[in-house]
């Protein structure tokens, strides 16, 4: 075994002058390489993160946008939505009171003026429970019993 360890290792002269030296550079040869290796490796899992980053970034910000078209859209539809119930229920109000207003000449004409006129002054003072009433004038008609009695 003494053979094969001479052999391998070099004379003692050589080994005084440059061996130091290069078994201390050697190892650190191989740790610069290394240390160089595992930065690469890292620089490269770093651009890796950052282009993930920056695709979910891309993703996020495309979903944002089309949420925000859509809440824009609906929005639109919604007033679209509001707007016509508004009008239906004007032409609803313009509907009853000239309905209203029809049987109120009806009844002038019939000569019980006196019954749909107190119906009307509540109705004038509170516009919104007369508009909610589908029947105004029903309560006058059916307490008429007599023409002797309407046209008192």
């Amino acid at each position: 075994m003494a053979d094969t360890n001479s052999s391998l290792s070099p004379s003692p002269d050589t080994r005084s002058s440059a061996s130091p030296k290069r078994d201390d550079l050697r190892p650190m040869g191989i740790k610069i390489a290394e240390l160089n290796e595992s930065q690469s490796e890292l620089l490269n899992r770093l651009q890796g993160l950052k282009q993930d980053l920056q695709d979910w970034k891309s993703k996020l910000d495309t979903q944002v946008k089309t949420y925000k078209e859509e809440l824009i859209e609906l929005k639109k539809v919604l007033n679209t939505d509001l707007d016509q119930l508004k009008s239906d229920f004007q032409e609803l109000r313009t509907t009853l009171q000239q309905q209203q207003d029809d049987i109120s000449d009806s009844l002038r004409n019939l000569g019980l003026e006196d019954l749909s006129e107190p119906s009307k002054e509540p109705e004038d003072k509170d516009n919104a429970n007369a508009s909610n009433k589908a029947e105004p004038s029903l309560p006058e008609i059916t307490e008429e019993t007599s023409p002797v009695d309407a046209s008192a």
